[in-house]
């Protein structure tokens, strides 16, 4: 018996091109990009007003530091990030009872300072403990006000309680251009 060979049909290439394009501009039209939206923090507006004496706004105002080596330091001194939270807390709600801290808390202020090498993870921890003082003194100040935690008011029917928070605890929270400050 003779061999019978099979003939293996072509395979027409000169739409494949065609094909794969097809598909890499349906996966680009189809698929979406993540755009980071980074923090979301609103500026303060911009003052005529000429600035106090630097002497007595020096005790105003908490310095906090983040150097290169991710090092916390707080009025020049070595802080750890745990105990950043109740060192502001302690600087808003002073009164003039500490020499060092804020005389009222409507002037007090919380500076942040970043060096160039700070990692961005250790600049949000620190904002975050930052932030969440500023939440503790506004619930607390709310609680013994108004029976209700800051943070759960109503913004609709508790407009002039939000007021009276924030006029009481204004989030003064400034923030610096990141600089080379060492090690």
């Amino acid at each position: 018996m003779g061999s019978r060979r099979r003939d293996i049909p072509e395979i027409n290439a000169g739409s494949m091109a065609d094909i794969a394009f097809l598909l890499l501009v349906f996966f680009l039209v189809t698929t979406t990009m993540d755009i980071p939206t980074g923090l979301q923090v609103a500026l303060p507006p911009i003052s005529e007003e000429p600035p106090q004496d630097s002497k007595q706004r020096k005790r105003e105002v908490l310095e906090v530091l983040v150097n290169s080596a991710d090092q916390l330091l707080v009025e020049g001194s070595p802080l750890t990030i745990e105990r950043l939270r109740q060192k502001t807390v302690d600087h808003l709600t002073n009164e003039g009872k500490d020499p060092t801290l804020s005389t009222t808390s409507t002037k007090a202020i919380v500076s942040l300072k970043n060096d160039r090498g700070t990692s961005y993870d250790m600049y949000v921890q620190v904002y975050n403990e930052l932030t969440a003082a500023y939440s503790e003194v506004r619930d607390e100040y709310s609680m013994r006000e108004f029976g209700k935690e800051y943070t759960k008011l109503d913004p609709t029917r508790d407009k002039d309680k939000i007021e009276q928070v924030k006029d009481k605890y204004p989030k003064k929270l400034s923030e610096a251009e990141p600089v080379s400050l060492g090690k």
